[in-house]
């Protein structure tokens, strides 16, 4: 068969099969009386064989390997070509994305675009100083899509440019709640907590549904922040969680803080105080009958002021002294 017709037939260009054969991979049976190459059908299944092979993203090198060398084991190179290819995939998805945010900045031209890749490029730098001027920037006059904001604050170690990643976060849409809600669902309890930190910080109504999920996290680190962040916004939900915190001694003082600006009407104030007092019942160690008793000093009504008169004879002297003098600081008020 000519060159030709076995160009035809396996779909390779006479191009490519004198490469081949300079190359050694193919090796015509010899020409016929006006000079052309001729390929026997041996000829044919190799050259199928190595576009099999050449499609599955080995070398030509690679393919004379595999189809010479009687010694040559694939799994060795079929576990490289399995990597190389995860790499690859990574390095286009990176591209898909970064294109997708391009496109969801809407830039006019040129000159936006190449600004936004440059404001993306500094949101991965490796300098904490160059991704806070990012975040600065992308808060005020370099519009960034909100979803490569919040896989910065997510990601982010350095609490410094997180809070600037936050606060550019807070001022980029409405996408932010949905994104943010995602990452509570990430195996990382890091990630969590930096998510519930930056729905703390946005404006809008649609985060408090989130931070309410948040309170059912397996992870104190993450309930607790989302507890504080829901009594900021006066949801009487997070009353459960910041008593715990009380207890447990975590953030004690900010919680008893939310616990008092909670206070505000009789009902929620009676149902701290009875919080407060049925912890009080089973707190066995003098610390966290403490701070127990500092958390009922701002609840109003006569339960709180009963429970810091008996502990104003508590056997610990720190609790009595400070119940005693919570008491006094009320009656004064």
């Amino acid at each position: 068969m000519l060159i030709g017709d076995v160009a035809r037939r396996s779909g390779v260009s006479t191009r490519m099969l004198r490469h081949y054969e300079s190359l050694g991979l193919v090796r015509p049976d010899g020409r016929n009386e006006s000079g052309y190459r001729e390929y026997s059908d041996e000829n044919i299944r190799r050259i199928f064989h190595i576009e099999s092979l050449r499609s599955l993203g080995l070398s030509l090198r690679e393919v004379a390997r595999a189809l010479d060398d009687p010694g040559f084991a694939p799994a060795a190179l079929v576990d490289d070509l399995v990597r190389r290819t995860q790499e690859r995939i990574a390095a286009e998805t990176e591209l898909l994305t970064r294109l997708r945010r391009i496109d969801a900045a809407e830039p006019a031209g040129w000159t936006d675009v190449l600004r936004t890749v440059a404001l993306l490029h500094e949101l991965g730098s490796a300098s904490p100083g160059a991704r806070q001027r990012a975040a600065l920037a992308a808060a005020e006059d370099r519009p960034v899509p909100a979803e490569a904001l919040v896989e910065a604050v997510l990601g982010e170690p350095d609490p410094h440019v997180a809070g600037a990643l936050r606060w550019a976060l807070a001022r980029s849409g409405q996408d932010a709640p949905a994104l943010l809600a995602e990452a509570l669902h990430a195996g990382s309890a890091l990630v969590r907590e930096r998510a519930v930190r930056a729905l703390a910080e946005l404006p809008h109504a649609a985060a408090s549904a989130p931070l309410r999920r948040a309170l059912t996290d397996p992870a104190p680190e993450v309930r607790g922040p989302a507890a504080l962040a829901l009594a900021a916004r006066g949801v009487t939900a997070a009353v459960p969680e910041l008593l715990d915190m009380v207890v447990e001694g975590r953030g004690d003082t900010d919680a008893a803080d939310a616990l008092g600006a909670l206070a505000h009407d009789p009902v929620t104030a009676g149902r701290i105080a009875t919080g407060l007092v049925d912890r009080l019942d089973r707190a066995a160690i003098p610390p966290v009958r403490l701070r127990l008793a500092q958390a009922l000093a701002d609840i109003p009504g006569a339960e709180a002021a009963e429970a810091l008169a008996a502990l104003a004879h508590d056997a610990d002297r720190a609790v009595a002294l400070t119940a005693a003098h919570v008491l006094r600081l009320r009656e004064e008020a």
